[in-house]
């Protein structure tokens, strides 16, 4: 696409222009990368001197905002009508099924679904049932006696352990392992000894998990993963643990086994949680926290080991507190005669 009025991009959207709705728009930018003849995005005060500066020619931003000299237009949701203004400008590439290629390696016992784009050194096998219009990327591995529910995206060099169990709609991104045996030992005769991991995981509906992450089995059982969970790159879920629905995990924290998550948690990066704990329902865990036991529903916890918001922060604030505090506990001691360093010199 050359270019487009700004008038027919508030049609595409279903939003309202302030300003020269003539204006015709060849490319839709970040604010930082934006020139003339360019639409672009507002959506944090953080940025509007950035936009007021910009070279954009049109600036989407929400309801009842105005940005003096620009024209604007005007959405209920900025981000998805830029979204879906990008995905315009960019054309839509409809990819067509590619079938099973020649050089797969997929397993004659394989139940593959309609519509598959299974690519070249791509492994499904014994046993597997594939749902539906699934892609598997090259150097994708399915192990035996997996299910994978439709519309499934498994990208390259992930690997599924026999037995793991995908829901519809799955993301599944480059490197992540899901089922591998969860680290369990335990000492025999002075040696670490280790105990069967026979299990599996099961992962619902909707859920997308990052590059990277690694997701074990359960040890008798499954270690399952709620419908709509979002999990970010380089996340540590161990064996046995049962994560809610619609929980975010953010990138390099981990959860230890037998643990267990409600719904719609939210995990910042780094955390730490011991095993055999319970976060309840809507917690916010704030990064780098350490949780060394269970997380009552509707929690903010900071901190290493985590304590309440409310809590850690007076913490903090005392800690800054602490130079001027140890000055005037010197003074303090100099005034009664109880300073240590002259007590030596005098003894």
């Amino acid at each position: 696409m050359s270019s487009v009025s700004l008038r027919a991009l508030a049609e595409l959207v279903g939003g309202e222009i302030v300003g020269d709705a003539d204006i015709e728009i060849r490319a839709a930018r970040p604010v930082f990368e934006a020139r003339a003849g360019d639409i672009t995005l507002f959506e944090h005060d953080k940025y509007l001197e950035a936009v007021k500066s910009s070279a954009a020619s049109a600036v989407v931003v929400g309801k009842n905002v105005c940005i003096e000299g620009k024209t604007v237009l005007r959405v209920h949701d900025p981000l998805l009508a830029f979204i879906e203004i990008v995905r315009t400008f960019r054309g839509r590439q409809e990819a067509k099924p590619l079938g099973i290629h020649p050089r797969a390696c997929v397993h004659p016992s394989a139940q593959i679904g309609p519509d598959p784009s299974i690519h070249p050194l791509a492994v499904v096998g014994e046993n597997c049932v594939i749902g539906a219009r699934c892609v598997l990327h090259s150097g994708a591995v399915i192990g035996a006696n997996c299910k994978i529910g439709d519309d499934v995206v498994i990208h390259a060099n992930a690997v599924l352990y026999e037995g793991t169990v995908l829901g519809h709609r799955v993301i599944i991104h480059s490197g992540a392992v899901i089922g591998a045996d969860g680290f369990g030992y335990r000492q025999q005769a002075g040696r670490h000894v280790k105990v069967p991991q026979l299990g599996y995981v099961e992962i619902g509906d909707d859920v997308e998990i990052g590059a990277c992450t690694t997701i074990d089995r359960g040890t008798f059982g499954a270690t399952r993963i709620g419908t709509g969970t979002k999990i970010d790159n380089l996340v540590q879920v161990a064996h046995n643990c049962h994560i809610g629905k619609h929980n975010l995990l953010v990138s390099q924290m981990g959860i230890a086994g037998s643990s267990t998550t409600g719904d719609y948690v939210v995990i910042a990066g780094q955390v730490g949680i011991v095993d055999h704990v319970h976060i309840g329902d809507r917690v916010m865990i704030g990064a780098q926290a350490g949780v060394t036991k269970d997380v009552a529903p509707g929690q903010r916890i900071l901190g290493s080991p985590a304590t309440p918001e409310r809590d850690q922060k007076r913490m903090l604030m005392s800690l800054e507190k602490l130079p001027e505090l140890r000055r005037d506990v010197k003074r303090i001691k100099q005034h009664l005669g109880l300073d240590e360093d002259r007590n030596r010199k005098a003894g």
